[in-house]
């Protein structure tokens, strides 16, 4: 098999923002060449103690987003599992989609927040990838800024649909360009 995947687009649900206090609770990855096009996909529900998600799943935003807290909680009990399992198995899409010989390019929508993560919880993965990251949030904050453009993606707040709504984003911000 050829190995023709140039982005990993990747996207988690936290218990909050903070690596050191919060965990993930769903993964999603997408391997994409430099057209966007989707190669393959990953997700998975990763296990958080209850008792820390209930605890730190508060606030304004959870607020807001109250059926997607109560989804992601339900999801958590019902289907997590391990996330060392889940580091293996991200590693293992890395290996069938990317060339060996080459750090992996992570990209989404303020990735470095992910990637803070990702250094936390899977340091063998985050081994793996490259340390330039492609991040549609600062697409969006030059075009805003500087062109008066927005694009105006769905917040979803899952993984699988969050990338897709980045790579669409991104998609829309590269057709501006050419």
């Amino acid at each position: 098999m050829s190995k023709k995947a140039s982005l990993l687009w990747v996207d988690l649900e936290m218990t909050g923002l903070d690596p050191a206090e919060d965990r993930i609770l769903e993964v999603a990855a997408v391997a994409t060449d430099w057209n966007f096009n989707e190669i393959d996909t990953y997700e998975a529900v990763v296990k958080a103690d209850s008792g820390l998600a209930e605890r730190r799943m508060v606030g304004d935003f959870w607020e807001k987003f109250d059926e997607v807290r109560k989804a992601l909680l339900a999801q958590n009990a019902e289907q997590g599992r391990d996330g060392r399992e889940i580091e293996d198995e991200l590693l293992k899409f890395v290996e069938k989609n990317f060339n060996a010989r080459k750090p992996v390019y992570l990209a989404g929508n303020s990735i470095w927040n992910d990637r803070r993560f990702i250094m936390n919880e899977w340091g063998r993965l985050d081994g793996r990838l490259h340390y330039r990251m492609l991040d549609v949030s600062a697409w969006k904050i030059y075009f805003a800024n500087k062109k008066g453009k927005k694009f105006m993606k769905p917040e979803g707040h899952r993984a699988i649909e969050d990338i897709r709504g980045s790579i669409e984003e991104m998609r829309w911000y590269a057709s501006m360009t050419s």
